[in-house]
């Protein structure tokens, strides 16, 4: 059977005593975390306490009680909910048989999995790097049994025995690689910013539906899959809206609560794609029922990436799923859709269109008939209204909407009547 080649995991939380709702959700969402990851939970073992235990995370006596759960299921992997430092890791280490493993490495091997790019590949190897160089004294003798499986895959896992000097040299030279896909980027962007495309940029909660909308809304053939951070590297595609103009649109990898800060730096050249932004569709998962917390975990997100004050629209997705105590948020504009139903996706199209217009500004020209390219880019480059031929003068009559910085914009005034 399939399912019997999954490695199984308990997972352990320790719960602070003000957050109990929180605790569960992000108790939750490590299991969904690790299914993502191929594994197989068996038991989840957690203990409320003031502070998190500083040398074992969870309390002795807790402690005592893994160890028993441990002979008795025999997992493979024992996932803590948190980022243990490297002594609580070494002193965990010496209790237990499975091997033990944080969020963090957890996550940061889910997109050891998800990264296609190079960019993606470097950028999930740095953050590994990052993590492991710390955690790296005197731990030949358990790095030495890491083997393979969840959270040894990826760029990162070679080499985990080499000396701190090998991965510094590494660490270094991956950041100059990634230096130079940023200037390149840098590149292309002002190559946009002159030619001046709008731009539309999705975020939102991992598994919001983010790739889903991408693909039928663009031209496009983003991964696609019902699983946390299945998209990881940024993607851009023209998307046409009803009036005929092209705008650009670009799906980014999913946000997460207690998204390790390692993967948030070495994220952020990927989301200064997003900052770039005209406009910003926030896709949110109506049929979840924390939806509201993953809400607020993204606008989090945006705030730390200097991005609040941006055009918004906060799309809710999974209408034909809704859950029973969805309220959408009356404070900001919205709209309710289902990324798999046709009528849905062209409401949203109009939305967009309108909030574009919002961004531009009304012209109204009379084109001789012999300017025959400048009309063509008009459409192309343009919001139109009205195209009328008026035969006695030989010129068109043209009403539209356009980006003043756009370069387009000179030739416009020269037409003005």
């Amino acid at each position: 059977m399939k399912n019997d080649s999954r490695e199984k995991v308990i997972l352990v939380g320790c719960q602070l005593e003000e957050d109990d709702l929180r605790f569960q959700y992000s108790l939750g969402e490590l299991k969904e975390l690790t299914e993502t990851a191929q594994g197989k939970v068996v038991a989840t073992l957690f203990q409320k306490r003031d502070r998190i235990h500083p040398s074992t995370y969870i309390g002795k006596g807790k402690v005592e009680e893994l160890v028993l759960l441990e002979e008795q299921l025999e997992p493979d992997i024992i996932i803590f909910n948190d980022e243990l430092s490297p002594s609580q890791i070494r002193n965990l280490s010496k209790d237990l048989d499975a091997r033990v493993i944080d969020r963090t490495q957890l996550i940061l091997d889910i997109f050891a999995q998800r990264a296609r790019s190079r960019e993606g590949k470097l950028q999930v190897e740095l953050a590994q790097l990052q993590y492991l160089l710390p955690r790296l004294i005197g731990q030949g003798a358990s790095l030495s049994r890491l083997g393979g499986g969840i959270g040894t895959r990826g760029p990162g896992e070679t080499k985990l025995e080499s000396d701190r000097r090998h991965i510094r040299r590494r660490i270094d030279d991956i950041k100059g690689q990634l230096q130079t896909i940023v200037e390149h980027r840098e590149r292309y962007r002002e190559r946009r910013k002159r030619n001046k495309t709008f731009q539309v940029a999705l975020v939102g909660y991992t598994n919001a539906g983010k790739s889903t909308l991408f693909n039928r809304i663009s031209i496009a053939d983003s991964f696609e899959e019902n699983q946390l951070f299945a998209t990881l590297d940024p993607m851009t595609r023209k998307m046409v809206i009803p009036s005929g103009y092209t705008t650009l649109l670009t799906d980014t990898v999913g946000f997460i609560q207690d998204l390790p800060t390692s993967l948030v730096a070495a994220f952020r050249s990927t989301l200064e794609e997003v900052k770039e932004a005209d406009l910003l569709l926030h896709i949110v998962d109506s049929s979840n029922p924390d939806y509201k917390q993953h809400e607020e975990t993204v606008q989090s997100l945006l705030k730390d990436l200097d991005m609040i004050g941006m055009p918004q629209l906060t799309v809710y997705n999974k209408s034909d799923l809704i859950h029973h105590e969805f309220v959408p948020d009356s404070d900001s504009e919205r709209i309710i859709i289902s990324a798999l139903n046709d009528n849905d996706r062209n409401r949203l199209l109009q939305k967009i269109e309108e909030i574009v217009k919002r961004q531009m500004s009304i012209y109204h020209v009379l084109i001789p008939a012999h300017e025959g390219k400048l009309l063509s880019q008009l459409k192309q480059e343009t919001i139109l209204t009205k195209l009328e031929f008026i035969e006695e003068a030989q010129q068109y009559e043209l009403t539209g909407y356009n980006l003043e910085d756009h370069p387009i914009a000179g030739s416009i005034k020269k037409f003005q009547p």
